[in-house]
């Protein structure tokens, strides 16, 4: 099997390649070679037991799209991406990346005779929009508020008419706000709900712009990679004409999280948490879905974290060797 990621310099695109590297197959297929891709050159993982090309690619730009698929990889991790925050700061720059990247490897997959590849492909809960039903359920209409929102759902509709078209076998992978992200703080909106448990666990303030009411969708990225592996090998006829699947996740308030937290690691910890209101941020957030009923996807054997303690011990043990800064 031959695979590619792009956005493999990501902190998703990079856990991916670690689990690529460790399973060595997607079901009972061995990896044969695999191109991680990325905007700047994606770190090659050590001893794998696979092929490996390492390349520095704009996604947004059409010949980059061509020489990804110029192999005929049997399964696309597309992940390359501007975040949400970025993408609402720079008009152009999402677009050209967010959409234009997406429809580059459509086209370039079209291209080829004879060949239809699984293209597993991140999508995002901002496609939904307020108001919402609470739960909402896989029915709901797409309503995005934001370019990000807009430039998700437009790519999850021509993934699925491509796939109609049966130019592509695709699967999107409607992720939840993935938490607690390891690393800097990004350009995200949702970054704070990383950095409100990152930082107090590495003995840092951190800051919370939004009230402690505000509830939202989460998911570890242990659960992400899970998902894209089992995207990547569920049977398509079972999925059925509506490939992009909302990921089971955990809703949990802002109180919640801090909660949790305390629970797991202590006062000390979480009073390192300061309340800091951005308006500009609040407005975002006020339009963000809460809890989604996503019984598709657990239909189809996709799996989400117990609670958000559970999500809080993936972050120590995955990131912090198990221990915190108490």
């Amino acid at each position: 099997m031959r695979i590619v990621v792009t956005g493999a310099a990501g902190m998703i695109g990079r856990k991916l390649t670690e689990r690529l590297v460790l399973d060595g197959a997607i079901g009972d297929t061995a990896i044969a070679h695999v191109t991680l891709s990325d905007i700047v050159e994606p770190t090659p993982p050590e001893n794998p037991p696979f092929a490996v090309d390492s390349v520095k690619a704009d996604i947004g730009a059409r010949d980059s799209a061509d020489r990804l698929t110029a192999g005929r990889p049997d399964v696309i991790f597309h992940l390359g991406a501007i975040v949400s925050g970025e993408a609402e700061q720079d008009f152009d720059k999402g677009y050209r990346i967010n959409l234009d990247g997406t429809r580059h490897l459509l086209e370039a997959i079209r291209a080829l005779d004879a060949y239809r590849p699984r293209l597993v492909f991140a999508s995002s809960i901002a496609v939904f929009g307020a108001p919402f039903p609470d739960p909402i359920p896989d029915n709901f209409f797409h309503t995005p508020l934001t370019s990000y929102g807009t430039q998700k759902a437009v790519d999850e509709l021509l993934l699925c008419d491509y796939t109609r078209k049966g130019f592509v076998d695709g699967i999107g992978i409607r992720l939840p706000t993935i938490c607690v992200r390891p690393g800097a703080p990004n350009k995200a909106a949702s970054g704070f709900f990383s950095n409100i448990i990152r930082e107090p666990l590495a003995g840092k303030d951190a800051f919370l712009p939004v009230s402690e009411d505000v509830m939202h969708w989460h998911a570890s990225p242990r659960s992400a990679v899970d998902f894209f592996i089992h995207g990547a090998g569920i049977d398509g006829d079972a999925v059925g004409p509506r490939r992009c699947l909302t990921m089971p996740g955990v809703a949990a308030t802002v109180a919640e999280q801090i909660a949790a937290l305390r629970s797991v690691a202590g006062d000390r910890v979480a009073d390192r948490i300061k309340r800091q209101p951005d308006e500009a941020i609040m407005r975002i957030v006020a339009g963000w879905p809460t809890r989604f009923s996503a019984e598709r996807a657990r239909e189809l054997g996709f799996a989400a974290d117990r609670d958000f303690a559970a999500i809080i011990r993936a972050h120590i043990d995955d990131e912090l060797g198990g221990s915190w800064v108490a």
